[in-house]
């Protein structure tokens, strides 16, 4: 195949209208890497829970549950979210520049690594709204049952609203918060660390010896943290630098061993099997590089974050494939992504940018693949296993490699209308579900959050209508408007001034009968951030600064004074009254002065 830079595949078949930038998908979504013990996940368009399945990508309005005695683990870029056992945890909004987490219940480690200027990370818990304001190592527990929040700070800082009052927890701080319309404060040392805080430090610090992937890809590539201990890297010809995953698997392929769901708003997208098998499959391309397949993940573009996409492969069809047989392979190296699902021309540029360099809508009408005509590249299955969420690997449909070779390309996304089990991908014996009380319970937010999303048994049949491709924003907001309202899961509150007060041990708000609190034990020693500012050295109970976003206190107001250049010296002062006195008066003074002498 001659390699060049494709413009745009853009047969007649593939063109999908263009929205404004506002109405594309995130970029990003929360990858769920690890789970132990019992976790549950329903989706936000769904009613019924569902095993959690590694490498699902969770967006706004999903929902996690850690049972008892189990313990997950989120990315959402280099962010690292740990759910402790007993935790209810639900995404009130995700896109590319805030990322907001309903805590109704159980308790959360936060690892972030990098807060730009334009992001917002704000959790939301029964009775307080935390928004952490820089890197840091955070902590916040949940106990809907008493109504208690408390942020723990080990490094970072977190602005903490409730009970109309905001205040700033600093580093080696904690906070608790009680009650609910009226909430009382106080400010501590941190606790000492418990089993689960322990088991997020070790995380941290196995994901910061990860340094060689971080070479090649930028840490806001989701997934690129399971790399180092699943494969190598190394420089080719033509491609750069590329990671071979290690597999023992008889004939495997990309995309082959994993199965295929509904995630809205990006429609079709590929669930792998394989515990790195993430980033390989969102980002990048795939090749066969020395007789085996390599991942490439192309250039890396400085300032701009790697944008996520549900699956990078073609879909071919036509006659010998049979009556509901969906194929696909994997895009190769500089031949462009065209999302099933509508996004602007800005979209498109991002999303192919580190394979594709000239992305325009020129129609390109015999672009050829060089993935297509690669022995055993393609993977076909039924239309009921596609739909079903079902296993892939074991229930492939052998196709003749002419008819591949020579079948047309239908797509970026399979023709096919998604199901209720699309969206599950669970049809088994149920599973453990957070008690009621946990998933209806109202949080205080302080950024409203979008609406939820629309069921997907509303807009069922006009998915079934629409070919295989998600429905446009405008329809969306047809059938919301439609749906009968639902019960609002949020409390917005404004945002207070901050209560500012003087730094030192034992602080306290609300209480001003308690004891000084005892002496801060040493926070566990943690890996330093990317841009984080150094620690500053403590100093004797200083006053404390105004925190971000806080309103300037008033400086007391002062009597004006003349600046000191124009202040008259007490000898010109009197220099000038001398001039204002009678002549007579001066000679008689010259008089006096002489006997003096």
């Amino acid at each position: 195949m001659k390699r060049t830079l494709y413009s745009l595949m853009a047969l007649a078949a593939l063109a999908v209208p263009v929205l404004a930038q506002d109405a594309d998908p995130p970029s990003r979504v929360a990858r769920l890497n690890l789970t132990s013990g019992s976790v549950s996940f329903r989706a936000g368009s769904v009613d019924e829970w569902a095993p959690a399945t590694l490498n699902y990508p969770l967006t706004t309005g999903d929902h996690l549950w850690a049972d008892r005695d189990s313990r997950s683990e989120l990315h959402i870029g280099s962010t690292a979210v740990r759910m402790a056992a007993e935790t209810a945890l639900a995404f009130l909004n995700l896109d590319d520049r805030t990322v907001q987490i309903s805590l109704t219940a159980g308790s959360l480690n936060i690892r972030l690594r990098e807060l730009r200027d334009d992001e917002a990370f704000e959790v939301d818990t029964p009775n307080a709204a935390i928004t952490l304001l820089r890197a840091g190592d955070y902590r916040i527990d949940a106990d809907s049952n008493n109504s208690v929040t408390t942020v723990i700070v080990r490094a970072g800082d977190a602005q903490v609203t409730g009970g109309g009052a905001a205040f700033t927890v600093r580093p080696r701080e904690s906070a608790r918060l009680t009650g609910m319309d009226q909430v009382s404060q106080e400010v501590g040392p941190v606790p000492a660390p418990d089993e689960f805080d322990s088991w997020a430090l070790a995380r941290d610090r196995h994901e910061d010896q990860l340094v060689q992937s971080a070479r090649y890809v930028p840490r806001d590539m989701i997934g690129y943290e399971d790399l180092d201990d699943n494969g190598v890297w190394s420089e080719v010809p033509d491609y750069g630098w590329v990671w071979r995953p290690r597999v023992a698997v008889a004939g495997w392929a990309p995309y082959r061993f994993g199965h295929w769901a509904w995630v809205e708003p990006w429609g079709w997208t590929w669930i792998d099997d394989a515990p790195w098998g993430f980033a390989p499959f969102h980002y990048g391309r795939w090749a066969v590089v020395g007789g085996g397949w390599a991942w490439v993940p192309g250039r890396m573009v400085v300032g701009v974050r790697p944008v996520y996409a549900p699956a990078l492969v073609a879909f071919v069809g036509g006659g010998g494939f049979g009556i509901g047989v969906s194929a696909w392979f994997p895009l190769g190296p500089r031949e462009a992504y065209i999302p099933a699902y509508r996004v602007s021309e800005v979209y498109v540029r991002q999303v192919n940018i580190t394979h594709v360099t000239v992305v325009d809508r020129v129609s390109v009408t015999n672009v050829r693949y060089v993935n297509q005509t690669v022995p055993g590249a393609v993977t076909a299955v039924s239309r009921e296993t596609f739909i079903g969420a079902r296993p892939v690997g074991r229930a492939t449909v052998a196709v003749d490699v002419r008819v591949v070779a020579n079948a047309r390309v239908v797509g970026t996304a399979a023709p096919i209308a998604p199901e209720r089990i699309s969206v599950i991908g669970h049809a088994g014996p149920a599973v453990a579900a957070p008690p009621a009380r946990f998933v209806e319970r109202t949080v205080v937010v302080r950024n409203a959050p979008p609406p939820p999303p629309v069921s997907f048994a509303a807009k069922q049949q006009a998915l079934a209508a629409n070919g295989g491709r998600p429905l446009d924003a405008a329809q969306v907001e047809r059938f919301r408007t439609a749906a009968p309202a639902r019960a609002p899961m949020v409390r917005q509150v404004s945002a207070p001034a901050p209560q500012v007060t003087p730094r030192g041990e034992g602080r306290q708000f609300g209480n001003p009968n308690r004891p000084a609190a005892a002496e801060p034990q040493p926070a566990p020693e943690r890996p330093a951030f990317r841009n984080e500012r150094p620690a500053a050295q403590p100093q004797p109970a200083p006053e404390r600064p105004a925190v971000r976003n806080e309103r300037p206190v008033p400086a007391p107001a002062v009597r004006e004074e003349r600046p000191a250049a124009h202040q008259e010296q007490p000898a010109a002062r009197e220099e000038r009254r001398d001039e204002r006195k009678p002549a007579a008066k001066k000679g008689e003074r010259e008089k006096k002065e002489e006997k003096k002498q």
